[in-house]
């Protein structure tokens, strides 16, 4: 997750006000800025941002290539409106790349293996496979891997049609043809194009128009006589000739009118440039579904039908033939597929027909959608009704020459495999069932029979095939859809995560997402470590693979402890001074460690008590190197150390040789004085160092540094990197055959503005790093990250300077500044993940972040933990990639992982979990759930301990009867639960909007008598929910029964929680029912009221319901009134009520308590589907609707005379592609980036609004001031247009974000859009902002900083 949100979801009283108004900045500078508080956007604010804190996690495709290298498989995730690039490691865990939003919605995909053919036509595709995208734009996108920007980029969009989102408008299927030069595409129907791509066009006697950009040569042929719908498509390989017919093209097509599919062939005729249709086959039977030809075999492709599979003949393209069909009518228990060598006679099953219409559906299409767009407020199973379709397939990548393997996935749960042998007999079919589990769609086979299935609404799987059977390997997380969210707020304390209901029957669950990088939690020690000055764990040996001791350093004081899940006290047998400061230490030979102090640096040669290779003394052999004056910094290298005195300001470089057995000199070999104080010294690793540039010179780009000779470009001086309070980072060389000398210089211009001190602007940390290019990072003293940079020559990676056998003076070797972050107020520490230059960095200011060190620019993520002072990795036998915080005086070991790509927890819940409230007072979930499978009831309501996963508590429905809203009220000084049911499991409304006629009930259950969790599982914010196995006896609550949350997905995740199996009619209910009350239809909402009243929504009527004498057993009617169609939610805001309607959209109601009755106040301007809405204040709501929008709504002040009808204000929309369920306000509160520490810490309090969608995304709505939206959207009207952060798949970005919305609505600023601001140089940033939108004039003047100022306070917040 990119990032998580805290507040007070559900309490319309906690108002916030916005982020204070960025002022302005007058050059670049180093120093944090002062902020001061700005205007506020209150209630009438109607400027908003909105940011996509989550990408969705609902894959809808997926393709297999060589995009980074091509030495290296990867796959890419497209999940609608995003992509993200994965590579599956040996252990099966799919690890994320990098995730990047596509500002359109995608059709399709396929590859183009360019590898080797468009040799040389463009440099940085070299090596790389294309990804090719269809989308809602109406274009072809051609993307490549950028390894410099770490993201897909765009090097054609190729103009298929326009707008591109019509049925009969081509964009919606594509096919690639063997060679990589043809594409095929289809519109949903009647349209359809061959598009020729390569390095220069071919001549045809018919020219088209083509069209040439960037050496990418494209042609285009276009066809409007399909009359019909195309289902499928895939290239043949016939025996046409060239000179005829080519390419050749099979479609599985539905003619108007007809009940039946038929297989057509289309090939581009090559005398005319002219689609031609061949011939038509259609074999009686059950309904064509898919086609796909069969690799290897030429000619010959499967047709894949509702119940079978038919092995079909095309090599002579006007004669089709069918020769083997392969029946798979089978029960799910039954035995293996059957192969007949005939398939006449077969009779037309038209339920099934209908079955496979409903498979074909595309989530996306909403051409095809149901008529009920209410489907996922319903029924739990719909799916159950399907029967033996063939959901998914895909090829083996490598199969054995001459036999080929298929494996698909049918609907309900059975995977196949398919082996095609080939010999003089003919073609063989070998069917065998591998797998029985959830249904795929899609899924890939790839390497090392690696298997990846998606699942619609679950978790999707990596399998792999072994001895003829599927293995499960890791579980690949999905929390779509959202159906709910909901926000702990305890009492203002910050908070990192959200607990979300996600996917549907069988495979529900409940969800905690958190913000950042999930780390597992292994260990926490007492209190007892105040004052830690310093943290860093030590080798015995550079080769070893574990560390053995652990060096905490105090302000008078310094501990040695031995590595492990236990920390030991060792401090006597290795020899390190106890009573003083350690300024740093480290491995300078094999068995011997140095401690550097402000007195001097001590040599030591630990014993066989601190490790066993020690010394066999019964003390320590030490050595100390005392200065004539006090050292202020050090560092440790291979065969070296540097310190450095303050007064004078000197650098000494020392050494150490044997003189004997046990004895050794640490001797001076260095030293130098200096013009400005030295503030921090690193020394690379060298072994690292040299061998990160060799392959960096010779890996990867071989063909550009081809005849260099590597041996030589890796001969570079021995270096350190220093900070300095000039303030400067400086690279000076460290070679003991030469004097001191300075190899490159990079100064940090100060500006004193805002009053800021130069000291803030001091370096802390730096830290050389050796990736695509060399950089320098540097953290200073006011919380500001910085990155340098060094023109190099084409065939050096370091400059000139840094080589032996160079004179090359500083002067022409500058260190210039790339990139500049603010991380925090606090100075910033670097900390790499392991020895080597190419490690990721942890950076630590007032939060953890992770630094992506092969990134562009400064490109880094929040870590799920506490606010640490001090880390350092930690590598043992029990925990080999640990790292140990220091954080509240304790000492953290935990482990980062890695192979997480969603910093989620799943608790498999059973059914359908549908609302989740958290209830503050027991720190509980109460969950409503549908689609049980138990006898005695098919929903209920559950209370969970969220740290295990426990049931503590549950409501049962009446049989027949299913929970559709939860709410907490509070009637008196009693907590109660009001719930809204429906006596019957069908959809509660027509698809007309209407309410169907279906009772429903108001219940009212206690809360006063809730269970909490135990105090052993008190539920700690910072803390990750038990992921162990519960496989013993229950534990046990006094007075309430216990369960444990099941899962009943046959490949559940490792990180799930395990359960027992446990019989849910044996439990009894403790959520105790105090008053009920029966409607004429369903009660889809209700709300809490001014404290004392509670609405319901049945159907389309609304009712206010009051207490008598604040008695919760005695609930009384007061006011009744309708709408025209079926209300959905309702929301409340002091005295205003917010009431969605399915059809007319947003009404606000008023309750007048003296005559009781509900009053119409203000009304929707246009028709909408309304999904959820949130009340800001009694002026202003947000809305989500059905289409994929979420609109801002306000109501002006009106004549005394003016009607109330159609009166509500759209101030601002925003087309988010994706169907938000849930909306919630929400409060965001974090500290300015200030310089001054000694001036008070300035917060803000953002009034927002979380949204989660069905895809899985969370999207956050935040509110700007004037200025802030005004200077925002100049930038992403320049961001939208520029080449590195323009829409990949072409879309025009305001036209996207802009969809479906009224003319003369401004729109939301686009977070996503903005966001890659901070991912580009210093450079580049300048270049955006320098261009101008085309037609608009000259750009107005804007300052990097000022834009970044505002952005990073946003991007602080979101985190």
């Amino acid at each position: 997750m990119e990032s998580s949100a805290s507040g007070d979801g559900s309490s319309a009283a906690d108002a916030a006000t916005a982020a204070a108004a960025a002022s302005s900045s007058s050059g670049p500078s180093t120093s944090a800025p002062a902020f001061s508080a700005g205007g506020v956007a209150g209630p009438s604010a109607t400027h908003y941002l909105a940011k996509r804190v989550l990408h969705g996690s609902a894959v809808q495709h997926v393709a297999r290539g060589r995009f980074r290298s091509e030495h290296l498989w990867e796959i890419v995730l497209c999940k609608e409106t995003s992509l993200e690039l994965v590579v599956v490691g040996e252990d099966g865990v799919l690890q994320s790349i990098c995730e990047q939003s596509t500002f359109g919605i995608i059709k399709d995909v396929g590859v183009l293996d360019w590898r080797f053919k468009q040799f040389g036509i463009w440099p940085e595709i070299e090596g790389k496979e294309i990804l090719v995208l269809l989308s809602d734009s109406g274009k072809l996108s051609l993307l490549y891997f950028s390894c410099q920007m770490h993201r897909f980029i765009a090097i054609e969009n190729i103009e298929l049609s326009k707008p591109g989102n019509m049925r009969d408008q081509l964009g919606r299927i594509l096919a690639i043809d063997h060679d990589s030069a043809w594409v095929a595409i289809s519109a949903y129907e009647d349209a359809f194009a061959f598009v020729h791509v390569g390095k220069s066009p071919h001549k045809y006697f018919y020219p088209p128009e083509i069209v040439e950009r960037a050496n990418i040569m494209h042609v285009v042929y276009k066809t409007s006589d399909i009359r019909g719908t195309v289902w499928s498509m895939c290239f043949m390989r016939t025996r046409c000739s060239m000179d005829e017919y080519y390419p050749v093209v099979a479609m599985i097509i539905n003619r108007k009118g007809s009940d039946v599919n038929e297989l057509s062939v289309y090939a581009l005729a090559a005398n005319d440039g002219g689609i031609q249709h061949l011939s038509s086959f259609s074999e009686p039977g059950p309904l064509a579904l898919d086609i796909s030809e069969i690799p290897q075999l030429d000619g010959f492709a499967l047709l894949f039908r509702a119940g079978d599979i038919l092995f079909v003949d095309l090599r002579e393209p006007k004669d089709i033939c069918c020769t083997i069909r392969i029946s798979i009518t089978g029960s799910l228990i039954g035995g293996q597929i059957s192969v007949e060598d005939s398939c006449r006679g077969l009779d037309v099953d038209d339920d099934v027909a209908a079955c496979a219409l409903l498979e074909l559906r595309d989530s996306g299409n909403n051409i095809m959608m149901d008529d009920n767009y209410m489907a996922i407020d319903g029924v739990d199973n719909a799916g159950s009704m399907k029967s033996r379709i063939i959901c998914s397939w895909s090829w083996e990548p490598d199969a054995v020459r001459g036999r080929p393997r298929l494996i698909f996935c049918l609907d309900d749960g059975e995977f196949h495999t398919l082996e095609f042998n080939w010999d003089i007999e003919g073609v063989k079919v070998l069917p065998e069932r591998v797998h029985r589990g959830l249904p795929c769609r899609p899924l890939l086979w790839m390497n090392r029979g690696m298997i990846a299935g998606f699942v619609e609404m679950g978790d999707g799987m990596i399998l792999q095939l072994e001895h003829g059977r599927l293995v499960h390997k890791s579980a690949v997380q999905n929390v779509g859809p959202i159906l709910d969210l909901a926000i702990a707020d305890y009492h203002g304390e910050k908070q990192d995560q959200m607990f979300s209901c996600c996917g549907m029957c069988p495979e529900g669950s409940l969800r905690v997402i958190r913000n950042g990088i999930n780390v597992e939690k292994l260990l926490r020690t007492e209190p007892i470590y105040q004052g830690v000055t310093g943290l860093w764990t030590l080798r015995m040996k550079r080769t070893d693979t574990y560390h053995s001791f652990v060096i905490l350093a105090f302000v008078e004081e310094t501990r040695v402890l031995s590595v492990g899940l236990s920390f030991n006290d060792i401090s006597d047998a290795v020899g390190f001074q106890p009573d003083v400061c350690t300024l740093a230490c480290g491995l300078i030979a094999d068995g011997l460690l140095v401690q550097i102090h402000s007195k001097g640096v001590k040599l030591c040669l630990p014993t066989t008590y601190a490790h066993p290779e020690g010394a066999p003394l019964t003390s320590p052999v030490s050595v100390v190197w005392y200065p004539d004056v006090t050292i202020s910094v050090g560092a440790v290298g291979q065969n070296m150390v540097a310190v450095a005195t303050s007064n004078p300001c000197c650098l000494y470089i020392l050494r150490v040789r044997s003189l004997s057995s046990f004895q050794y000199e640490l001797y001076e070999t260095q030293h130098v004085q200096l013009q400005y104080e030295v503030s921090c010294i690193s020394i690379p690793e060298e072994d690292s160092k040299l061998r990160t540039v060799s392959s960096a010179v010779g890996g990867g780009d071989v063909r550009k540094r081809k005849g260099n000779n590597l041996a030589a470009k890796v001969d570079v001086r021995m270096f350190a990197v220093i900070g300095t309070h000039k303030p400067s980072v400086e690279v000076v060389s460290l070679e003991p055959e030469e004097a001191f000398r300075l190899l490159s210089i990079g100064s940090m211009s100060v500006n004193n503005a805002f009053g800021a001190p130069i000291s803030g602007c001091i370096p802390e940390n730096v830290r050389f790093v050796a990736s695509e290019r060399f950089y320098i990072l540097a953290g200073l003293r006011n919380g500001m990250l910085l990155r340098f940079e060094s023109d190099t020559s084409k065939d050096h990676y370091f400059p000139g300077s840094f080589y032996k056998d160079s004179f090359t003076p500083c002067v022409n070797t500058p260190l210039q500044l790339i990139a500049i972050r603010h991380i925090g107020i606090t100075p910033v520490g670097l900390v790499a993940l392991r020895d080597s230059a190419n490690a990721d960095i942890i950076v630590l200011s007032d939060r953890s972040w992770l630094l992506h060190a092969s990134r562009h620019s400064l490109a880094y993520s929040s870590i799920s933990f506490l606010p640490a002072s001090h880390v350092t990795p930690v590598s043992s036998v029990d925990c080999p990639s640990g790292l140990l915080f220091v954080a509240e005086n304790c000492l953290h070991l935990v482990e980062m992982v890695h192979g997480k790509r969603l910093n989620a927890q799943k608790f498999s819940i059973g059914g359908t979990p549908r609302k989740v409230l958290y209830h503050s007072d027991s720190r509980t979930l109460l969950v409503m759930r549908t689609g049980l499978t138990g006898a005695s009831c098919s929903s209920d309501i559950v209370q969970i301990d969220p740290n295990n996963g426990i049931l503590l508590s549950r409501f049962k429905c009446e049989p027949g009867e299913t929970a559709r809203c939860i709410q907490i009220a509070k009637i008196g000084s009693e907590q109660v639960l009001i719930v809204g049911t429906s006596k019957s499991n069908d959809h509660p409304m027509m698809p007309n909007g209407e309410a169907e006629s279906i009772k429903g009930r108001l219940i009212v259950l206690s809360l006063d008598t809730l269970g909490s969790p135990r105090e052993s599982s008190s539920f700690i914010p910072t803390s990750n929910l038990s992921s162990s196995s519960h496989t013993g006896s229950f534990p046990e609550i006094v007075g309430y029964a216990t369960e444990e949350l099941s899962s009943n997905s046959m490949c559940s995740s490792p990180d799930d929680v395990c359960y027992n199996q446990i019989q849910l009619e044996q439990m009894t209910g403790h959520l105790r029912s105090l008053t009920h009350v029966t409607f004429a239809g369903a009660v889809l909402a209700v709300y809490p009221y001014l404290d004392r009243y509670v609405l319901a929504a049945a159907g389309n009527t609304l009712c206010v319901f009051g207490f008598v004498n604040e008695n919760p057993h005695r609930m009384k009617k007061y006011a009744v009134s309708r709408t025209r169609f079926t209300i959905t939610c309702l929301k409340t805001y002091a005295s205003r009520i917010a009431v969605g309607d399915c059809r007319d959209g947003l009404l606000f109601y008023s309750y007048n308590e003296s005559l009781r009755k509900l009053e119409l106040i203000y009304a929707d301007p246009a028709q909408r589907l309304v999904g959820d809405v949130a009340l800001l204040n009694c002026e202003t709501a947000v809305v989500s609707d059905r289409c994929g929008s979420i609109s801002v709504l306000s109501c002006p002040r009106l004549e005394v005379s003016e009607s109330p009808e159609k009166n509500l204000a759209v101030h601002c929309s925003f087309f988010m592609g994706e169907i938000a369920m849930s909306i919630q306000k929400a409060a965001f509160r974090y500290r300015l980036p200030i310089d001054n520490e000694t001036d008070p810490v300035l917060e803000s309090a953002y009034n927002c609004v979380v949204a989660s969608t069905m895809l899985g995304s969370v999207f956050v709505l935040i509110p700007l001031t004037s200025e802030e939206h005004y200077l925002l959207q100049d930038v992403q009207e320049r961001l939208s247009v520029h080449q590195l952060t323009a829409p990949l798949l072409g879309n025009d970005h305001a036209e996207f974000r802009r969809r479906g919305i009224p003319s003369g609505v401004p729109s939301i600023l686009d977070g996503d859009m903005l966001v890659q601001f901070l991912e580009l140089t210093s450079e580049q940033q300048q270049t955006v902002l320098d261009a101008a939108p085309s037609g608009k004039g000259p750009p107005r003047s804007i300052s990097i900083f000022q834009v970044m100022r505002t952005l990073e306070r946003v991007h602080y917040a979101l985190n």
